[in-house]
């Protein structure tokens, strides 16, 4: 009988499995990096879209994805395998490679995927300095990160798949303009974000290296937004976050249905720490409890025509 995944891998993959920040920041710095390279191809190749929709990843059931990519008259797709911990990259002319997940500086990953998309004549040019982060050092040069736990990057992915699995059901609730649940690899966050339908203030900039056109491109409309990040920097932890752009007055102070949830002052964000879905006896109505209080916060305080955007609640599908 021939082995399937079931034999080969975890048995946990429908868990909410432990994710401290700690036990696996240099991974997920040098994680960060891989997916900023991999997701700038994506920038490079795939046309246009609103909100910068066409950059981002996407979580698949082994891993993260570019999706397909146009090249030419051809298609491309990169793809992290988080089972067998490899990088693959394919074309619809039949044409493969792929590169080890593995420790390895960020440096030699740059030069080792940069030359595979080259034997696979796929011609993405991509601006080779990090974005969104404090420090940014040119791809061809981090020989800071170079750390990668197996383990750690593949529990942060089941915690993407099942953010993923909830924030779907979310997005049932709600007949307006939504985006996907997406993987924006500058910040690295699991995101959706629902719209008013009217124009946003121009958003003052400031994101560290990143030009600010990109995020007025970004905020250009009224917006609430949620997601999971892993932490960093004000946040010592896993969490799932909610904000509205621009942020009604009052939101701050709203109450919640999650009495795990707060308001980051310096993040502007309410978030939800992880550990505390996690460990709850429901974890996803832990999580939909979140996602719903802060969007009723955010759209009732703005004023948003929710009679128009909202689905009706005998409507909703899936989770309650």
């Amino acid at each position: 009988m021939g082995t399937t995944a079931r034999d080969s891998h975890p048995a946990s993959a429908g868990s909410w499995p432990a994710l401290p920040l700690a036990e696996w920041q240099a991974t997920y710095e040098t994680l960060h990096m891989w997916t900023q390279i991999v997701g700038k191809t994506r920038l490079a190749l795939a046309p246009l879209q609103n909100h910068w929709w066409e950059v981002t990843l996407y979580p698949t059931a082994r891993g993260l994805t570019t999706g397909a990519m146009p090249c030419g008259e051809r298609t491309v797709e990169v793809a992290f395998d988080f089972l067998d911990h490899r990088l693959v990259i394919a074309t619809s002319h039949g044409t493969s490679t792929s590169l080890a997940l593995a420790p390895r500086a960020v440096a030699d990953f740059y030069a080792d995927y940069m030359d595979a998309l080259r034997a696979l004549d796929v011609p993405a040019r991509i601006h080779p300095v990090p974005v969104e982060v404090a420090t940014a050092i040119p791809f061809a040069d981090d020989r800071v990160h170079a750390a990668y736990d197996a383990d750690a990057a593949q529990r942060h992915w089941r915690v993407l798949l099942q953010a993923q699995r909830v924030f779907e059901h979310f997005r049932t609730r709600f007949e307006g303009k939504a985006s996907p649940v997406h993987f924006f690899w500058g910040s690295f966050d699991l995101a959706t974000t629902r719209f008013s339908g009217r124009d946003a203030p121009r958003h003052p900039g400031g994101v560290p290296n990143c030009p600010d056109y990109v995020v007025v491109e970004a905020y250009s409309k009224e917006c609430a937004s949620w997601g999971f990040w892993p932490g960093g920097g004000a946040m010592s932890e896993a969490a799932f976050y909610a904000y509205a752009y621009p942020e009604p007055e009052g939101y701050a102070k709203h109450s919640l249905d999650v009495s795990a949830a707060y308001y980051h002052p310096e993040l502007h964000e309410f978030v939800l720490p992880y550990e505390a879905v996690r460990r709850a006896g429901d974890p996803d109505a832990t999580l939909l409890a979140f996602m719903q209080s802060t969007y009723d916060a955010a759209a009732d305080l703005a004023a948003w025509d929710r009679a128009a955007l909202d689905r009706p609640r005998d409507q909703w599908n899936g989770l309650a």
